[in-house]
């Protein structure tokens, strides 16, 4: 019996406006305030359904990395908000300074994550996570720790990637909790190749889903998602140091219960702005063909590319993405 050949999808270079989707709507919270309260707030509009043992699945970054979310802000909402919860990461699967979970507990003393809890979710090995529905996976491996926690707080920084364009909700769990050694390699390398990295476009948005819908089928109901649009590099902050400078205005921050629609409007609101403004990541989302992150999403079910935009500074009122992003400002250290 022959085995049918897998092929990715197309159109991962094309925008969709809004007008042209279909579906039903989610619920999408947005303000502007990047600071620290701003962040409690909005992370209080999606919590509800988080309990028990609960992890902060975010990107703590290379050493002195420059873009990250700043540290003094998780530190207020833990300690106000979730002071039990754990910050839980992975090994990366390029040889630098958090390859091993040695090094990486290092890193994180130098960018200061000694605040609370940091669990290496592969330091103890690996468990196959069953992905429903995939045409690349049946199960992609994710650090086997992940299986010690109840509910799954997403909260990611928002920016650019060098191979998945941009990077959102979808690639910080997609990536972040496969482990270092076998599951982010299922995303990146096809098996018997030479260059760890030739997985691209399409065929590398399409295998980074499946690893997030894996996460996401696995937490149920117990899983929210926090975008913060600041310091938004092309770069991810995987590159530390080394990351392009930014260009793209601060935007604010953004929330929901659905991983498609939350990062959808992050992509959306970035399009919204002038093309003075937007040109420098829609360039780096566009040539790598990112935009298919959205479009597999919806074709495995997860979540709405439509939604309802809520602004939690003016009592929840519905704001239009222009309305959203009309007052930002070129970006200054």
């Amino acid at each position: 019996m022959n085995k049918i050949k897998v092929v990715p999808g197309t159109s991962g270079e094309h925008y969709v406006s809004y007008d042209k989707r279909s579906g039903d709507e989610s619920i999408v919270y947005f303000t502007k305030d990047l600071s620290a309260l701003g962040l409690r707030k909005i992370f209080g509009k999606v919590s509800g359904r988080l309990s028990g043992k609960i992890g902060i699945k975010l990107h703590t970054g290379e050493k002195h990395g420059p873009n990250i979310i700043p540290r003094s802000w998780v530190e207020a909402l833990i300690k106000e908000d979730l002071p039990d919860a754990v910050i839980v990461e992975t090994n990366t699967y390029y040889d630098g300074d958090r390859y091993t979970t040695d090094k990486h507990r290092e890193t994180l003393k130098v960018n200061g994550w000694t605040f609370c809890p940091v669990d290496i979710l592969d330091d103890n090995g690996t468990a196959e996570f069953p992905v429903r529905g995939g045409k690349w996976f049946k199960g992609v491996h994710m650090g086997k720790n992940l299986l010690n926690y109840d509910s799954l707080f997403v909260l990611t920084h928002f920016k650019g990637h060098t191979q998945g364009g941009f990077g959102g909700s979808a690639k910080n769990i997609g990536i972040g909790c496969a482990d270092g050694r076998i599951g982010k390699a299922q995303i990146h390398t096809t098996p018997g190749s030479s260059d760890q990295w030739d997985i691209k476009k399409e065929e590398f948005m399409e295998r980074m889903m499946e690893s997030a819908k894996a996460v996401v089928d696995h937490f149920g109901n117990n899983i929210c998602f926090v975008n913060v649009m600041r310091n938004m590099s092309v770069s991810c902050d995987c590159e530390g140091l080394a990351a392009a400078p930014v260009v793209t205005p601060n935007v604010g921050i953004v929330a929901s219960t659905d991983i498609l629609a939350v990062d959808q409007a992050c992509v959306d609101l970035v399009y919204a702005m002038k093309e003075q403004d937007r040109h420098a990541l829609v360039e780096r989302i566009e040539s790598r063909h990112g935009l298919r992150q959205l479009s597999y999403m919806k074709e495995l079910h997860m979540g709405n590319d439509k939604y309802k935009l809520l602004d939690i500074d003016n009592d929840d009122k519905e704001i239009s993405l222009s309305d959203a992003v009309r007052d930002v400002v070129p970006f200054k250290e």
